[in-house]
């Protein structure tokens, strides 16, 4: 058999993007270098000085890991390099990262990324992972501004993420369908492994942080219990698989079918996961795969952007496991979401 490399697959693809010079393309391609060198880095981090945590804080209130700072400092090197890119939101940055460079003056693109997610797995060896979203700038020339960022999720020009698992596979989505790519360590290359995924409409695994479950909405409690109850014409009950890493869980649930639900809480009315740089890519993803998702009440992609770290509930996989979770959270609904 034939294989497809993932240079080869974005260079056949590239006549989908008329308006474009290759400059997709190539953005792509530098995702896929920095994936490879994040990849080396996570497979040996028992074995180095890496693991741990710097000392340092977030933005998100989170204690930063080494690896963390080592992803966002690859990627970030990566994009300033390439020169497709005038500006970078990340969840390790407070502010956007303007790129006011000869090669990126005429960039045409603005990526926003998870550079590191589930990060507090990273010690005990459990599969982390990268998120990316690509708009085009809105702004006309010179470095991006945040304006840039400000654009709904149904403006993304292309979605994927990276996990750093049993292999290292890269799924990413230009709104022509899912294609997945996995890392050969032999040839040093990403090769097509699964070609237009699709995800089931419906599974038997929910994925959620049950020991939070006292601080859920109605809605979510009820729903539980609905996956917990024994009923043979729905095969009920649901298995419940939590990994606890966002990309590991969705990307399970993809490839077999489930939904993967991250609600507000008491602790958190807004909810935890960021709409830019989460929520947006990997909803995009799964709908150009077959599935929905949503906060609740919305769909995830067409809620308007208003805050960098801006965050959101979510609900988000199979398309009638999302549907019937939505229908306990119309049923049960208390408050604005």
């Amino acid at each position: 058999m034939k294989v497809k490399t993932l240079g080869q697959f974005i260079i056949e693809k590239q006549s989908d993007f008329p308006y474009a010079k290759g400059e997709l393309s190539r953005l792509l391609r530098d995702i896929g270098i920095a994936a490879k060198i994040v990849n080396r880095e996570v497979s040996k981090a028992g074995l180095v000085e890496i693991l741990g945590e710097t000392g340092e804080t977030n933005v998100q209130g989170e204690k930063v890991k080494k690896l963390d700072v080592f992803a966002n400092e690859q990627f970030i090197a990566a994009f300033k390099a390439g020169g497709e890119v005038c500006a970078i939101a990340s969840e390790e940055n407070d502010d956007i990262i303007p790129i006011d460079t000869e090669i990126s003056k005429n960039a045409k693109y603005v990526v926003a990324m998870d550079p590191l997610d589930g990060s507090s797995n990273i010690d005990v060896n459990v599969s982390v992972g990268t998120i990316f979203s690509i708009y085009r700038r809105t702004s006309l020339s010179g470095p991006g501004t945040i304006l840039d960022f400000m654009q709904r999720g149904t403006e993304q020009v292309a979605a994927g993420y990276i996990i750093y698992g049993s292999s290292c596979m890269l799924v990413y989505t230009t709104g022509k369908g899912v294609n997945g790519f996995t890392l050969d360590p032999s040839i040093g290359e990403f090769c097509l492994s699964h070609p237009n995924m699709r995800t089931p409409q419906n599974g038997n695994v929910y994925s959620i942080n049950e020991g939070n479950y006292l601080h859920f909405p109605d809605g979510v409690k009820k729903y539980i219990k609905y996956c917990q109850e024994e009923d043979k014409a729905t095969n009920r009950p649901f298995s419940s698989r939590y990994i606890g890493s966002g990309v590991a869980d969705i990307h399970r649930n993809l490839i077999t079918g489930g939904v993967y639900i991250y609600p507000t809480t008491t602790k958190s009315p807004k909810g935890k996961l960021r709409l830019l740089y989460e929520c947006n890519p990997l909803a995009y993803i799964l709908e150009q795969a077959g599935g929905k998702a949503s906060n609740g009440a919305k769909r995830i992609m067409e809620l308007d952007i208003n805050e960098l770290h801006q965050r959101t509930p979510l609900f988000i996989g199979s398309s009638q496991m999302v549907d019937k979770a939505l229908e306990f959270m119309a049923k049960y609904k208390t408050e604005e979401v």
